[in-house]
């Protein structure tokens, strides 16, 4: 058996692994989703159906899908980052060996302290995010806002479909990312601390006892808004 046969079957042995089948039939989420009705209406025409989720997760480790959430914060404002109502929730996470020395070194994360603070399961984090944005938001469409938002929505998109469901049915299909928001205004700096500093805001805590998904969060709305007068007033000049 050649080398590329052999790479074969060992991607489809990982599907199968990662999947439980290769060709099954979809879950049920999936039809439901392809079967909803996309907005007609934009942000920019209609930006009273619309809100932003600032999001925040700390997690095990660098790689979704291995390591885990331990926690997520959620800050739902309106267009103009006019805060609405928040969520911050933490999470034992089903394999916490898998915790990297690096993430516990920003986030203290250990079974321990999370015991002493109090934690909810993956699936009752899921159940909990639902009924919040159903509260919160309504019928209203959903923006996920995050600060390197590919890394967030990765362990969201785990989290969820852990527990059988998906993110889509919280957030429109575009997200928005913050640095790449920040670049395209002249910004280009990628670490929250050095951007705070160049958008004259207050950086987010790095004390790892105190850094959690609302600090996070916190800052990312901070960041939000800094952005949106910052491209106020090139409009302006």
């Amino acid at each position: 058996m050649n080398n590329k046969i052999k790479y074969y079957f060992l991607s489809v042995f990982l599907v199968i692994g990662c999947n439980g089948q290769l060709f099954g039939k979809a879950p049920a989420f999936v039809k439901a989703l392809e079967g909803s009705p996309i907005p007609v209406k934009s942000p920019a025409t209609a930006p009273e159906e619309w809100l932003l989720a600032h999001v925040d997760v700390e997690t095990t480790g660098l790689v979704p899908g291995y390591h885990e959430m331990i926690d997520i914060g959620i800050v739902m404002t309106d267009l103009e980052g006019r805060e609405l109502d928040r969520l911050f929730l933490r999470i034992m996470p089903d394999h916490p060996e898998r915790a990297a020395p690096g993430a516990v070194a920003v986030n203290a994360f250990s079974v321990e302290l999370w015991k002493e603070r109090g934690f909810v399961s993956t699936r009752e984090a899921v159940e909990q995010m639902i009924r919040f944005h159903k509260r919160v938001a309504g019928e209203k469409n959903v923006l996920f806002v995050a600060y390197n938002a590919w890394f967030d929505i990765s362990f969201v998109d785990h989290l969820f479909r852990n527990s059988g469901k998906t993110w889509r049915e919280l957030y429109h299909y575009f997200i928005l990312d913050l640095p790449s928001m920040a670049w395209s205004l002249g910004v280009r700096d990628l670490f929250g601390s050095e951007m705070a500093e160049k958008l004259a805001i207050d950086p987010e805590t790095s004390d790892s006892l105190k850094h959690t998904g609302i600090t996070g969060a916190e800052s990312n709305v901070n960041v939000y808004r800094a952005l949106l007068k910052r491209f106020g007033e090139l409009n302006e000049n």
